[in-house]
C-alpha cells in the first residue's frame, strides 16, 4: 500500500517530500507542504478548505480537478489529520 500524506493524500515516495520535525529529522505521516519544522504549515487549514484545495493538483495527479475533488471528498476524512 502507497503512503500518503494523512493531511493531503500527497504520496510520500521519497524522503524529500515528507514533512520534518524541528530537530530536522523527517516525519513519517506528512509531506512538507503539510508539515515542516515540527508543526503544520497551516494550523488554521480545515478540511473544508483541505478538499477544496485538491483540485489545484489535479493536473500532478492526472485526474479532471472535479474528479480529484471528489477523490479528496472520500479519502481527506479518513486521514490521520482529519480524523474525528
Amino acid at each position: 500500500m502507497e503512503t500518503i500524506c494523512q493531511s493531503c493524500g500527497m504520496p510520500l515516495d521519497s524522503d524529500e517530500v515528507r514533512g520534518t520535525e524541528a530537530d530536522g529529522s523527517l516525519n513519517s505521516d506528512y509531506c512538507i507542504y503539510c508539515y515542516k519544522d515540527g508543526k503544520f504549515t497551516q494550523p488554521d487549514l480545515t478540511l473544508e478548505e483541505n478538499i477544496a484545495s485538491a483540485a489545484n493538483f489535479a493536473k500532478e495527479a492526472g485526474m479532471a480537478p472535479e474528479q480529484m475533488t471528489e477523490w479528496a471528498k472520500a479519502v481527506h476524512p479518513t486521514l490521520k489529520r482529519w480524523k474525528k
